[in-house]
């Protein structure tokens, strides 16, 4: 596996021989914390299996991580002689035992040896803001410090690592920004620069809000979170990717399929519509690539209720997450670095559940609809004489070829299908560069 790093033009992520990385993610928070070796690399099997590049997880898990063993009983950290759980004490157990850290590097080499990157969180961020949340605050500017540096000399050798600080909590006072601060300075640090870093926000935010302008921040993540159906995450990548400097932008939290909607249950669930929804919108928005999330594979759930409708082994195999490598097989079809969105090729929008997002490069652009709705397209933007225009179907990955026409004027497409849950993306390709169906 090759490190990571920031595109030429700020715009993506590449691995360190320059091929583009389509940031395909999915949600395991609590992988480390509740999965024995087994179960742990049956998962991480399965995820790249279906074309998945990243697992975001948490080592100072969510779930009462601090206290609550992990599958074989072991816990992170030591108590200090206040009888608090210390940052600077990883509970370490003598040559020969099996202890959390060595179960963390378990899986973290076992998604190695399948292709896959672990996007790293050293903790959920009720550690330091446990506005709500199990907690307890255990992290001060000092600790934070040493803690993000044990880390990164702990992993400073593998490929295969990106940090993510933060955690889903706000930064509300001056001391979670340098709890947060020097905890990504910790890391640098311990790795040496090695691995690229960036922030999780909490529901409707970006990290860009409070640490855009930090040098160890080296992409932007947004949390478009679980409030709404429809909800435009288009407009917080769009503002991201707006700003100076510029940094890469994704959508690291958006909609979970099968999680309730707005947290209620009497609400419904979001199903695989609403996830290529935000998935689409947010790449064709300018986002380097996307996180995946079901609710009972974030939580590893094994006793399902009306919060968590299923078993995690069950949810891997959900929809959603199957149709997420049709999409970035989408992307790495065309000329990747030059992508660029432009809403200019849309003559009239629609609003809400009918946006349409537009993207494009030199010679090529893709239209999302997501409900299959007619659009009108201005034709001469990408270059060629004529176009070869293309459906491509979202929910199975399958191509259906329109014909070829003049690449002038105006021109309007109608989808195969519309309504809820018949998506397209348009496919315009300059006819003389023979790009191949993705």
């Amino acid at each position: 596996m090759e490190l990571l790093q920031v595109s030429e033009n700020k715009r993506f992520l590449m691995q360190g021989d320059g091929r583009p990385f389509f940031w395909l993610a999915d949600t395991a928070w609590e992988l480390f914390h509740r999965l024995n070796r087994e179960e742990a690399k049956s998962y991480l099997k399965t995820r790249a299996r279906q074309g998945f590049n990243v697992i975001q997880a948490v080592a100072l898990a969510e779930k009462d991580g601090l206290r609550v063993g992990n599958a074989y009983g072991r816990v992170p950290l030591r108590l200090n002689s206040a009888g608090e759980y210390d940052p600077t004490k990883p509970d370490l157990a003598p040559e020969g035992e099996y202890d959390y850290w060595d179960h963390v590097d378990y899986i973290v080499d076992t998604a190695a040896s399948v292709g896959l990157y672990i996007g790293f969180l050293p903790t959920w961020g009720d550690k330091f803001n446990a506005k709500w949340g199990i907690g307890p605050e255990i992290f001060t500017l000092e600790n934070a410090r040493q803690y993000g540096q044990w880390l990164g000399r702990r992993y400073r050798e593998r490929k295969n690592i990106i940090w993510i600080v933060g955690g889903d909590r706000p930064l509300e006072t001056k001391g979670h920004f340098q709890i947060v601060e020097q905890m990504a300075l910790g890391l640098r640090e311990g790795d040496g620069g090695a691995h690229p870093i960036t922030f999780h926000p909490t529901g409707e935010r970006s990290s860009s809000l409070h640490v855009h302008l930090e040098p160890w921040l080296d992409f932007n993540m947004i949390q478009s979170g679980h409030r709404q159906r429809n909800g435009a995450n288009y407009n917080l990548i769009t503002t991201d990717y707006e700003k100076e400097p510029i940094k890469p932008t994704l959508d690291g939290e958006p909609r979970y399929e099968d999680h309730p909607v707005n947290f209620q249950p009497a609400e419904g669930y979001f199903d695989a519509a609403d996830v290529r929804q935000a998935a689409y919108w947010s790449v064709f928005a300018g986002g380097a690539g996307v996180t995946y999330g079901h609710h009972s594979v974030w939580s590893m759930t094994t006793e399902p209720s009306d919060y968590f409708i299923m078993d995690y082994r069950q949810a891997l195999t959900r929809p959603g997450a199957a149709q997420m490598n049709y999409l970035r097989r989408l992307m790495e079809s065309r000329p990747y670095f030059e992508r660029i969105p432009d809403q200019s090729l849309i003559v009239t929008n629609y609003e809400g559940a009918n946006h349409v997002r537009a993207t494009r490069g030199k010679a090529y652009a893709f239209l999302y609809l997501p409900n299959g709705l007619p659009v009108k397209v201005k034709m001469g933007v990408i270059s060629g004489e004529t176009v070869i225009a293309t459906w491509y179907d979202p929910r199975q990955g399958i191509s259906h070829r329109i014909g070829e026409l003049p690449n002038a004027g105006i021109s309007e497409f109608v989808p195969p299908s519309s309504g809820r849950g018949n998506d397209w993306v348009l496919i315009l390709d300059d006819a003389s560069q023979n790009f191949p169906q993705p």
